[in-house]
């Protein structure tokens, strides 16, 4: 059965006939590819065509498909148990691990999304500080719960409007947006908004439209504005976290958040994420608390075995550096090649995350600096590309992820067939 017939099937059972929207291929255009297998750095097609990923999953496969290592670990769990809705010692193991290594996390709760995990620790600040309002940044993606589902509005200092069908603008005006890398902005935000305001968030390396690095000065005033206004500093790291480094984006850029989000790394794979932070905090939620959040597949031990597994052998194998390293060199090489065949295309990189877009003079680190011809640019790209083997994510304002399984030589033989492509687009 091909992609199409498959497509077609799915069409009259799921909305657009996906689960999750850019998986439809709405940004890119065209019929998505059904893949019935992965392993390392590739997917396989129901055609049988093989293709070296950089979506992986977008973010979770850290080690690549399938990592021999955590298979067994997932398989012996499987034959163990696949859930008790009981108290367990794996999720013990997991928490135990993040405690003693990130020391902003003095207690956490696992859940199953990133959204849950933002949702969640929204309600613990709105109980911790008996305010309303949260503040968030223009580019910056904490999934789909109403609240954060918003854009920025007409109204005084960043007053948001609803950015979907569904969402009550009574809602939509409990949050406040400003643009990112605006200092100016945000203290304006500030002087109107701040005695209102429950939380602070931000993705500290926003990575979902766009790589749109802030410089360590931005994220420190953001931190500093948090604190003087008596909000609490939300760090969503559900796609930096375990993926720029052992501490993540928190880590690297030195911030102390009073809670954070992880998600997708921290799962091995599995649907896992977490929110964690001050223990004072976390003793706001029930049992111990009156703030009530639960999950009947909170903590599932495959996740939980799956995750912990994931981590230990990233931090044995020092995958974070490697990685690094690789990644930066593969990046090295797209924009070596570009700039020879004088293309108009730049590679931003971080850690082990990229993002192809179009070459613009200065970074860019707000949605407003990115070109206005870049989705269709890279759609003519990606489909170029998927014709020579090569998967990117079906979005131009997604970004690519190198995992342990992408060799040097897998990424030399992806790094040609990428500058191949773009000079024939």
């Amino acid at each position: 059965m091909e992609s199409k017939a498959l497509f077609e099937r799915s069409l009259k059972v799921a909305p657009g006939g996906v689960h999750s929207p850019v998986r439809a291929f709405k940004s890119v255009g065209g019929t998505p590819i059904f893949f019935k297998e992965a392993q390392g750095a590739t997917l396989t097609s129901v055609e049988g065509k093989k293709y070296i990923d950089f979506c992986m999953s977008f973010g979770p496969l850290i080690l690549g498909h399938r990592d021999p290592v955590v298979q067994q670990a997932v398989h012996a769990m499987i034959d163990t148990a696949w859930g008790f809705g009981a108290c367990e010692p794996y999720s013990l193991e997991l928490a135990e691990w993040i405690q003693a290594r990130i020391p902003w996390v003095q207690k956490l709760r696992f859940v199953s999304s990133g959204t849950e995990a933002v949702m969640s620790a929204l309600r613990v600040a709105r109980a911790a500080t008996g305010r309303e309002k949260v503040l968030k940044f223009d580019g910056c993606y904490h999934g789909h719960l109403d609240s954060l589902l918003v854009k920025s509005g007409s109204g005084l200092a960043g007053e948001a409007s609803s950015d979907s069908a569904g969402v009550p603008e009574s809602v939509a005006r409990t949050t406040i947006v400003v643009p990112l890398n605006d200092i100016g902005a945000f203290e304006r935000a500030l002087e109107v908004h701040g005695s209102d305001l429950a939380a602070i968030a931000i993705e500290p390396l926003p990575a979902n439209y766009g790589l749109l690095e802030q410089t360590p000065e931005f994220l420190k005033r953001v931190e500093a504005g948090a604190k003087r206004v008596g909000a609490l500093w939300l760090i969503d790291e559900v796609i930096s976290g375990f993926r720029v480094g052992l501490t993540g984006m928190a880590g690297r850029a030195g911030l102390k958040p009073d809670l954070v989000c992880y998600g997708k790394v921290m799962g091995g794979g599995f649907n896992v994420a977490c929110y964690g932070g001050r223990a004072d905090l976390l003793d706001l939620v029930a049992p111990n608390g009156k703030v009530y959040q639960a999950g009947t597949l909170s903590a599932n031990p495959v996740g939980m075995k799956a995750g912990l597994t994931t981590l230990m052998r990233a931090e044995s194998l020092n995958v974070w550096e490697t990685l690094e390293s690789r990644t930066r060199e593969f990046t090295r090489q797209l924009n070596a090649g570009f700039e020879k065949h004088d293309l108009p295309w730049k590679v931003d990189q971080f850690a082990s995350l990229f993002w192809i877009r179009e070459r613009t003079s200065s970074p860019i680190r707000a949605i407003s600096d990115i070109p206005a011809g870049h989705k269709a640019a890279y759609a003519k790209l990606f489909h170029e590309l998927v014709g020579r083997g090569i998967y990117l994510p079906p979005s131009g304002y997604e970004v690519g992820f190198v995992s342990y399984a992408h060799t040097p030589e897998i990424l030399d033989q992806a790094a040609t067939q990428m500058i191949e492509a773009a000079r024939k687009v």
